[in-house]
């Protein structure tokens, strides 16, 4: 009985990937999931472990952060064709290439002076949500939203913090900020158009993030709650419970190339989690009510 090796492939999957283009002062925004897969003559590799044609998974991550900075994004059928023909093209082993991407789509955020130029808001993900308590007479009703997510590319900054032995992060002045934003209101009384004020309430929340140059995210938070409360006295008070989702500068310099705050790796794990609730000093006591809503101090 012969035993062969049959069809393969291999590469990086999922290589996370924002870019920033800052050409002018309205920024442009690519934000992708890359899956890169060689095939070709790489039997040695699987047979003998001889990896003298295997062209590592981590150098095909590194060439998509690499072509994304020499020549952006663009249109993502072309961003794959690039990356499988310079593979292709490149190794004489590499027979074949199969690059998958997957793109998440950010809109500017609404402004009352119109979108945003350097602020975002990824589109299809969130959820409106409401809990009703209602103990004899009385009634009380929480609402809110999740996986709002916003992202802004510049107006943020995070330093002065303790630095200890087991301190690494660099602070900095111009950093990339975005957050999942999960909140929850309580409303005071029931009399309310229900659908108009969800409407303003979620607006402030996307203004406030987009307009409040931030030194952070729990001070962002305090802007948008405390916004909200100033525009809705029959909102008692609001609770927020958002990742801080880090997205760190690629180092670029091993591949001879510069990187001004435009490539970064996108992380999902692990993250800050930021929380708080803002609040009414006058607001009616909200009883037991929060309890049946799970994931809010």
């Amino acid at each position: 009985m012969a035993i062969r090796l049959g069809d393969n492939q291999y590469g990086k999957a999922e290589v996370r990937l924002v870019h920033i283009n800052r050409d002018t002062d309205v920024h442009t925004i690519k934000d992708v999931n890359v899956t890169s897969q060689l095939r070709g003559d790489f039997e040695a590799v699987h047979t003998k472990g001889d990896n003298a044609h295997c062209v590592a998974t981590d150098t095909q991550k590194n060439t998509v952060y690499a072509f994304a900075r020499k020549y952006g994004v663009g249109a993502i059928e072309d961003f794959a064709l690039r990356l499988a023909r310079y593979h292709v093209d490149t190794f004489e082993q590499v027979h074949g290439a199969r690059q998958e991407i997957e793109e998440y789509t950010w809109t500017r955020a609404a402004t009352a002076e119109g979108p945003h130029n350097h602020s975002f808001v990824r589109d299809g993900r969130e959820t409106r949500t409401t809990v009703v308590v209602k103990d004899g007479a009385e009634e009380t009703v929480i609402s809110g939203l999740e996986g709002l997510t916003v992202l802004k590319t510049t107006d943020s900054e995070f330093h002065g913090f303790p630095r200890t032995e087991y301190t690494t992060l660099a602070e900095t002045t111009d950093r990339v900020m975005a957050t999942d934003v999960k909140a929850r209101w309580r409303y005071i009384g029931t009399d309310i158009d229900w659908d108009k004020t969800y409407a303003s309430i979620r607006a402030i929340l996307i203004e406030t993030f987009a307009n409040h140059h931030s030194l952070a995210l729990q001070q962002t938070l305090w802007e948008m709650g405390k916004a909200v409360l100033e525009a809705h006295p029959e909102v008692a008070e609001i609770k927020f419970s958002c990742p801080n989702k880090h997205h760190f500068v690629v180092d670029l310099s091993p591949f001879g190339l510069d990187n001004p705050n435009e490539v970064f790796f996108a992380s999902d794990r692990s993250y800050g989690k930021i929380e708080a609730t803002i609040e009414r000093d006058d607001a009616p006591a909200a009883g037991r009510v929060w309890e049946t809503v799970p994931g809010f101090i």
